[in-house]
């Protein structure tokens, strides 16, 4: 199978390379109308904070790897770029690495789920493209398959990975319902917007943000329907929420157990839960032991973190067995689509018939008369399949690209309905 396929990633380049040949979706659009029917005749094109892949058949045999990096440098330039930095993939093994980015394994967080959708979107953004024929059609369903696969039968994507998100998983041992409870999120950065957008998928009943740069915070909580609380005012409305997640780059401690005390009081010491993600401390680690105060920083956080990682690294033997075997079975239908033991199927396919035929209506001719028969039935047979014959071997001995190939084959076995198991059946 004639599938090329390019990769940058986080193991092959630093993020500021990443950076520059991330597309966007309109990019990712226009890439697609560049490359189409001049570099590849199908594929899909995958950019996300970790990778930028492309995966297609070529519009020729000549074509190769580099071709496809180049066409991905003439859209982004980037002169720091060396071979080195991409990964190349090539028929099976290009399927095989699709299936890994899709089912997680190959994420910098190992067992990611966000890719999953992230694949299944570049899929569309292929198809709405009118990039995607029959062969990558096939290539996405089998993905598709992979990666729920991986979901369902494993626990690749299970417990937290990441400080934030382990931060919020605590928070919903503490508060098993969170649409009654109110979150302040100290932080609009990179930390804080990931923990904030969490807490709002998981329901959380109010949510307000507060940074030191106050267009930061606006543009976060524009995007969540949060609340905004000037910064050096923060602390007089600490009372009024029931979770507390700090997670600025502030060198000194932004609240003190004084603070806090404070606040409980107000709140007439009901519970309440603080989350102190950030490096160095934003909170007083005093405030454990306030009554009524359930305190984590970020060291806690992490060994719940890396205690999820072990586990999601001891899934990875389960994950790739499921690869093995879908890689396997889209192989396998696609090889069946090979134009030789299609020819010999089609040709077993009808004589079957013939011979059937003959069996049940020679008791009608004379001996003579069944010798002529099984000739001239025979001869029919051959004129029918000598054109689809020929035809058939085209496919084998000229340049014709493997999408269109296979489409035109598999048309062929649907119409006869000649798979090897019907022919068996009959």
């Amino acid at each position: 199978m004639n599938l090329l396929a390019v990769s940058i990633n986080h193991r092959t380049a630093p993020v500021e390379l990443r950076e520059v040949l991330h597309l966007s979706e309109d990019e990712i659009r226009d890439f697609i109308r560049r490359i189409k029917g001049t570099i590849l005749n199908e594929g899909v094109v995958i950019s996300t904070c970790n990778r930028t892949e492309v995966y297609g058949l070529p519009n020729n045999s000549n074509l190769t790897h580099k071709d496809l990096q180049n066409s991905l440098l003439n859209l982004k330039p980037v002169k720091e770029l060396k071979p080195e930095h991409f990964q190349n993939y090539f028929s099976d093994e290009a399927i095989k690495h699709l299936f890994s980015v899709a089912t997680g394994i190959d994420s910098l967080l190992i067992g990611d789920n966000q890719i999953f959708k992230q694949v299944k979107d570049s899929f569309e953004i292929a198809e709405e493209s009118k990039f995607v024929g029959f062969l990558m059609k096939r290539i996405f369903d089998s993905t598709v398959k992979a990666g729920k696969r991986a979901i369902t039968e494993t626990q690749i994507s299970e417990g937290a990975v990441t400080v934030s998100y382990a931060a919020v998983q605590l928070i919903e041992k503490i508060y098993s319902n969170l649409s009654k409870k109110a979150a302040l999120v100290i932080g609009a950065g990179e930390t804080g917007e990931i923990a904030a957008k969490h807490l709002k998928e998981r329901g959380i009943g109010r949510l307000a943000i507060t940074n030191r740069t106050i267009e930061r915070a606006e543009k976060l909580a524009e995007s969540l329907n949060a609340k905004i609380i000037p910064f050096n005012h923060f602390k007089d409305f600490l009372h009024e929420y029931d979770i507390v997640l700090s997670a600025t780059s502030a060198e000194n401690l932004i609240l003190t157990k004084e603070d806090i005390k404070a606040s409980m009081k107000k709140r007439n010491y009901n519970p309440c839960v603080f989350m102190d993600i950030a490096i160095p401390r934003d909170i007083d680690p005093e405030v454990k032991n306030i009554d009524y105060v359930f305190y984590n920083d970020i060291d806690s956080l992490n060994i719940i973190v890396q205690q999820n990682l072990v586990k999601r690294k001891e899934e990875i033997p389960k994950v790739e067995s499921i690869i093995n075997e879908e890689a396997s079975s889209f192989l396998s239908w696609y090889n069946s689509l090979e134009a030789a033991p299609t020819i010999k199927n089609l040709r077993d396919f009808f004589e079957s018939i013939r011979s059937e035929e003959v069996d049940k209506n020679k008791n009608r001719f004379s001996a003579d008369d069944q010798e002529k028969l099984e000739i001239v039935t025979k001869r029919i047979i051959n004129k029918i399949l000598h054109h689809p014959t020929v035809e058939l071997k085209k496919y084998t001995e000229s340049n014709i690209n493997s999408g269109d190939a296979a489409m035109r084959i598999s048309i062929i076995k649907e119409l006869f309905g000649i798979d090897k198991k019907n022919i068996k059946e009959e």
